[in-house]
């Protein structure tokens, strides 16, 4: 029998992802689940912990595959909706070290999708392109099935924050879940910590009626930013759909990226473990690696995308890293996994110090900066696109960082245009230390992009 009609474009570089049930399905779960538990015994391994989120089909595709997992001899351990994060601390504390999160994260609602790590290592690249040719070829299942088991895991996790981090004085803050998985934790961890909630959202819905569970957009902080200023909160914090990413907003409206906050964890994290090294993405502010060697540290620039990230902090033992899209990583007093909730944590930590936590956020170097701009363009352009950018002139650049996509440095900015591993886009970011500036570095990208193609229609 030939499962080739398993879709090649659901197997991204860092996970699988596709429209449900055209593309993913019981079905597919089910011959993952077989693949899955091949790989598992190639390496020695036994266990599998499974979560999911909160999207109408997450509780189909785990029963399918925990079905095929356990048809292969593996044995589950079935956490039901629990945020992404929780999977990978379940693989920890349980020493399966290995696990799926079925998640679609920020996808749309029809959208889901699988993030997998076996024997203590993300899978990504090559090892989910294993996947796929394993689950168009012949996988026999075991005659007699291992088991499977449900555990409930919140109260383990709760308890292990609190041990690890304390704040200094209560905080006041809002807290907006997006109708994403993080609803079923956020309130009673964030008391926990000794903090008052204002709560948004926070009942798990996977058709996201209120906004799409996406910090990294702007307009989906709005609802988030009103909260803080009328009831009056320290600060907001916003999840995405499986909490591995957190969005922060100030009283005064300001949205503090990502690579802004990682500056922040930085600073604390260097005065335990000076000279340490801190790892962040090619989309990251050139302040992150400035500010990271004022404060005695290591900067690693490195390559987008949570797998890739993960995999480097592991090899270099660095206590931190952290991706503009929200993605932190603490090694430091954490197990190395991008956890959103234990982000929104440390956070808290230190900016209980503070007597205004927003004029210490805001006070973070900031440039004039754009969020990451999107060309989009057909399915497999991208990648060949930016291979013939990256042999392009940029007039008054200083050197040109080509580990993922190409990144122009300039005396007062940068440029950045890449090729999104994950959907047909190529992406943009660009910054500067002034308005004309940032026009100029602008101009010099868009001269090189038409130069390529003219019809494209480039959003700056």
């Amino acid at each position: 029998m030939s499962y080739a009609k398993f879709p090649a474009e659901v197997f991204k570089a860092y996970d699988i992802r596709g429209i449900v049930p055209e593309q993913l399905n019981a079905q597919f779960a089910f011959r993952l689940g077989l693949a899955l538990g091949d790989q598992a015994h190639a390496k020695g391994v036994t266990k599998f912990v499974i979560g999911y989120d909160g999207r109408h089909s997450s509780p189909e595709l785990s029963v399918a595959l925990q079905q095929g997992l356990t048809r292969s001899g593996i044995h589950c351990i079935d956490l039901g909706l629990v945020p992404t994060p929780l999977v990978y601390y379940a693989a920890h504390v349980l020493k399966t070290g290995s696990g799926v999160a079925i998640t679609g994260s920020h996808n749309p609602p029809k959208y889901n999708g699988f993030k997998m790590m076996l024997d203590n290592k993300t899978l990504y690249g090559p090892d989910i392109q294993e996947l796929h040719q394993l689950m168009q070829g012949e996988l026999t299942p075991n005659n007699v099935p291992a088991t499977s088991i449900k555990k409930d895991i919140i109260e383990n996790y709760i308890q292990a924050v609190t041990q690890r981090v304390q704040l200094n004085r209560p905080m006041r803050i809002a807290i907006d879940c997006g109708n994403g998985a993080t609803a079923i934790i956020a309130e009673k961890l964030f008391q926990a910590l000794g903090c008052e909630t204002v709560m948004l959202y926070d009942s798990v819905d996977g058709n996201f009626p209120n906004h799409h569970p996406d910090p990294a957009d702007p307009k989906n902080l709005v609802d988030l930013i009103q909260a803080v200023k009328k009831q009056n909160c320290e600060l907001g914090l916003a999840f995405d759909g499986d909490g591995d990413r957190l969005g922060v907003v100030t009283p005064s409206g300001e949205i503090i990226w990502p690579d802004r906050q990682l500056i922040l964890f930085a600073q604390d994290v260097l005065k335990r473990q000076p000279k340490s090294t801190i790892i962040y993405d090619v989309k990251c502010s050139r302040h992150v690696g400035l500010a990271v060697k004022a404060a005695g540290g290591t900067p690693l620039m490195w390559q987008t995308g949570h797998s890739l990230i993960k995999a480097k902090l592991a090899e270099t033992g660095a206590p931190l890293a952290g991706e503009m899209s929200g993605h932190i990583f603490f090694a430091e007093r954490w197990f190395g996994f991008d956890d959103g909730l234990y982000t929104g944590a440390r956070l808290l930590e230190i900016l209980a110090n503070s007597e205004n936590p927003g004029q210490t956020l805001e006070a973070l170097p900031k440039d004039y900066s754009t969020p990451e701009l999107k060309i989009e363009m057909q399915e497999g352009q991208p990648h060949s696109f930016i291979e013939k950018l990256k042999q392009a002139h940029f007039p008054t650049a200083k050197n040109k960082i080509l580990i993922d996509g190409i990144r122009a440095e300039y005396e007062d900015g940068f440029g950045l245009a890449r090729a999104s591993n994950t959907t047909p886009v190529v992406v943009l970011r660009f910054e500067a230390d002034t308005e004309q500036g940032l026009r100029r570095i602008q101009g010099e990208f868009k001269d090189a992009i038409l130069q390529l193609d003219d019809r494209l229609e480039l959003p700056f």
